[in-house]
């Protein structure tokens, strides 16, 4: 069995980004900028946010946080949407979801403009990744895209389940790993709340992508041996033992399916970095269309 370090992979692309950066900066460019917009006091996007922040601050991009209170009126957050659209020293931007619940996401996510969505969240990019035409990809999907080339992953011609089908995750990852590419020609099925047989499906699956947010869904009798498991999960669990009174959980039940799997993704240290990795790429990305 082989963990599927993200973490480290992570570590890796920043350390290839970082060279760009100091090359651009020899060479007398700035370096890429990336803005993230944050609204309210919510713990995880904070944390999440702050994450993002350090990964500009080690690679040598230039970073902007626009903190808002969670009283901001949507035409407000549109405005500065606005105002980031149309700032020419920023490249690339994201929204930090979720909003509070009187702002109308969709309608913010549609405000960006799509050169600069480097979430990939925009109609217009996730369209245009769908008819595998260049575009920004969700960094989820990218980044589980990412580590399983970099790990030399064998796809073609195997049998993928997906748990879960948002438009963050797994839709996105049903699309990519479906279509004509290195990663990708795999037969894909994609299951939900409403599938009938899930253990069923997933007991043939040569990879598993579970993305449902549900702590330990996923068991041992649920896979094959020698399957790939990608757990996306990443949910916190009372645990009156750690000092933080919680513990991170995956959606697969990690110490029961490494038994069984070739190849396992961690939680905490799995799909997370290679999110903001992702992020990372497509703010270079961002950047290099401009110039």
């Amino acid at each position: 069995m082989t963990i599927l370090d993200g973490k480290g992979t992570a570590q890796e692309i920043r350390k290839e980004l970082k060279g760009k950066v100091e090359s651009l900066k020899g060479n007398g460019e700035r370096p890429p900028h990336l803005a993230a917009v944050l609204v309210g006091d919510d713990g995880p996007s904070h944390t999440y946010v702050n994450a993002k922040v350090k990964d500009c601050r080690q690679i040598g991009y230039e970073s902007t946080l626009v903190d808002l209170p969670a009283t901001i009126s949507e035409k407000e957050l549109l405005d500065k949407v606005d105002n980031l659209n149309n700032d020419d020293n920023i490249d690339g931007f994201i929204v930090q979801l979720p909003l509070p619940d009187h702002i109308d996401e969709n309608k913010i996510i549609a405000a960006i403009n799509p050169n600069k969505d480097v979430d990939g969240f925009h109609p217009e990019n996730f369209g245009r990744m769908a008819l595998n035409l260049p575009s920004f990809v969700s960094a989820t999907p990218r980044g589980i895209v990412e580590l399983l080339h970099r790990y030399e992953i064998e796809t073609e011609g195997k049998n993928c389940v997906v748990i879960g089908r948002s438009n963050i995750v797994g839709t996105p990852i049903s699309i990519l790993m479906s279509r004509n590419n290195k990663v990708g020609n795999a037969t894909v099925t994609v299951t939900h709340s409403r599938t009938k047989n899930l253990k069923e499906l997933t007991r043939q699956a040569d990879i598993v992508i579970a993305a449902i947010g549900n702590p330990y869904f996923l068991k041992a009798d649920m896979v094959k041996d020698g399957a790939v498991i990608i757990d996306v999960g990443m949910s916190r669990v009372e645990d009156a033992s750690k000092k933080r009174g919680y513990r991170l959980a995956g959606d697969v039940d990690f110490e029961k399916v490494k038994e069984k799997a070739s190849h396992i993704t961690p939680v905490p240290g799995g799909v997370g970095p290679m999110t903001r990795a992702a992020l990372l790429l497509n703010t270079y990305r961002a950047y290099s269309i401009k110039k």
